[in-house]
């Protein structure tokens, strides 16, 4: 198939709008690929900027910041994709894009690597006491001591949650010579030597060093707090460079503060600003052998890189192909492009019916169906049709009308 004339819309009237610095591997991505239109914006934007920059967007960019709301949907008749540049969805109601048709990608894996990294270079600034020699030296003091310091070396590390950065954590800590062990909800086979503990209390009372690499979600929603941070080895150190919402930072300064804690290193906040420069406050602020950082723990040049080449691709094969594979929204559909047809998307609420519906208008017209994939969630169907291209036309303009319809697309 000409590559040329994949879709069937001019993609100069394609819209595309980028927010919160996306890299520029997206933005090359999306111009190599033949499309004009696309808007970069440096930060997030309010639900009313955002209602009204997004009017007649098609592609929406954006990171971790901009809040992606039902009212903001609604008001984007023209959006076909979100994609977050960054590894969570969150900041997306799902739910309402799912009903609403919009396919949602993110990049789960592209900076694992960057975090992976930095939680191995906290462990060793904290179990050595670099930031109060730091301190002392940026204060005229010369803290030169032996005290509290400790190698690597030999001392446990407890991960909870044994994901893609978890498990990587994992690999990096067993090759400076740590005893590794994990927590999680699901068994994990392990990679290398790590052993996978039971009880949360458990790894708590053996580890030196504690990372939490765990989603947001309902049951994560301060797990740590202070019936759990009680069952931490004194003068364990702690390390949350996972989700915010996981923490209860309150609790967690009275461990550093009681000694309980020798140290900790924190990236991210129930509460973040939105934009650089703004005013940040934390109960941790000050606290001796604390590092804070402004959720910057995938944040490296080859990550953004990673991230922007991964999400962009994923967007441009559900535009251009109709492939879904990826999407926390649009069942994940990835087939090939077939010669001598033109292909029809359907996006359809999940009722009994709807399928023998398409078939049946499509038969009554004698409009013969040559390929059909479907695939379900719990909310919605997604057919992708390539049908007779003769026929196209009017193919498309019966599926809008079958019952149930969310959103049909004519691709190709």
């Amino acid at each position: 198939m000409d590559q040329q004339k994949l879709t069937s819309y001019p993609k100069e009237k394609i819209n595309i709008l980028l927010l919160e610095n996306i890299s520029d591997a997206a933005v090359a991505e999306f111009t190599s690929a033949g499309y004009v239109n696309v808007k970069r914006l440096s930060g997030a934007l309010s639900e009313e900027d955002l209602i009204r920059e997004i009017k007649d967007v098609h592609l929406l960019g954006i990171r971790s910041k901009t809040q992606i709301t039902r009212k903001a949907l609604e008001a984007a008749h023209k959006l076909q994709a979100i994609g977050c540049f960054c590894i969570g969805t969150n900041q997306v109601d799902l739910k309402s894009a799912r009903e609403l048709g919009v396919a949602v990608f993110n990049a789960p894996y592209s900076n694992t690597r960057s975090v992976a990294e930095l939680v191995i270079g906290l462990s060793i600034m904290l179990i050595r006491r670099i930031p109060d020699k730091n301190t002392a030296a940026h204060e005229g003091v010369w803290m030169k001591e032996a005290k509290g310091s400790y190698e690597l070396r030999g001392k446990s590390l407890g991960i909870v949650g044994y994901g893609n950065i978890g498990s990587q954590v994992s690999v990096l800590a067993e090759a400076m010579g740590m005893n590794v062990f994990y927590y999680d909800v699901e068994t994990k086979l392990p990679l290398g030597n790590a052993v996978q503990i039971r009880s949360l209390q458990a790894l708590f009372e053996m580890s030196d060093i504690i990372s939490l690499h765990v989603p947001s979600t309902k049951t994560t929603t301060n797990m740590i707090n202070k019936e759990t941070l009680k069952y931490v080895k004194k003068g364990a150190i702690f390390i949350n460079y996972a989700r915010g919402e996981v923490v209860e930072l309150d609790h967690l300064k009275e461990a550093l503060t009681s000694g309980q804690l020798s140290g900790a290193a924190i990236d991210v906040f129930p509460v973040e600003p939105e934009k650089n420069g703004a005013a940040f406050s934390s109960p941790l602020q000050k606290l001796p052998n604390v590092i804070l950082t402004p959720h910057i723990g995938g944040s490296t040049e080859e990550a953004q890189h990673n991230i922007g080449l991964d999400v962009s691709s994923k967007m441009l094969n559900y535009l251009e192909k109709g492939a879904s594979f990826g999407s926390h929204t649009i069942p994940a559909i990835s087939v090939p492009a077939v010669d001598h047809t033109h292909r029809i998307l359907h996006i359809h609420q999940n009722v009994p019916g709807v399928l023998s519906e398409i078939n049946t208008v499509l038969s009554q017209n004698k409009i013969n169906i040559l390929g059909q994939y479907l695939k379900t969630n719990d909310t919605i169907g997604y057919v992708v049709l390539d049908v007779d291209s003769k026929l196209s036309k009017e193919a498309f303009s019966l599926l809008r009308e079958v019952t149930h319809t969310i959103k049909a697309r004519l691709l190709y």
